[in-house]
């Protein structure tokens, strides 16, 4: 398994490099004002096929009365119930291989140009 360290590299031989996207958020306060900007920088690689690269896909989907089952079974069994936040799941994920990315633009470092990441 690899690690998860950012450094500049150069692409070694036969690698190809994945793209990225810039997600932009405001969030807002109840009154309606933004109360600060979020950014996030996501890989992404849209060559993935099923059953070469994944086999299975989830999606977390439940109803209002599932939920309140789980929280009346815990309650009387005493159970402790935690919480997951679905969007950041996967976040810190092991990788099987090394993926290289190409520097986002307005990150690149100067003299380095060609690096990936």
């Amino acid at each position: 398994m690899y690690n998860h360290t950012w450094e500049l590299v150069d692409l070694p031989h036969g690698a190809k490099t994945i793209g990225y996207k810039w997600i932009f958020k405001r969030k807002l306060k109840q009154d309606g004002s933004i109360k600060k900007y979020k950014a996030r920088l996501v890989a992404k690689d849209f060559k993935q096929r099923k059953d070469v690269y994944y086999f299975d896909t989830f999606a977390p989907v439940t109803r209002i009365a599932s939920i309140r089952v789980l929280i009346a079974l815990a309650s009387i069994h005493n159970l402790v119930i935690h919480q997951m936040d679905v969007k950041t799941a996967f976040l810190n994920g092991d990788l099987e291989k090394e993926i290289y990315m190409e520097q986002p633009k307005g990150c690149v470092v100067p003299r380095k140009e060609k690096k990936n990441v």
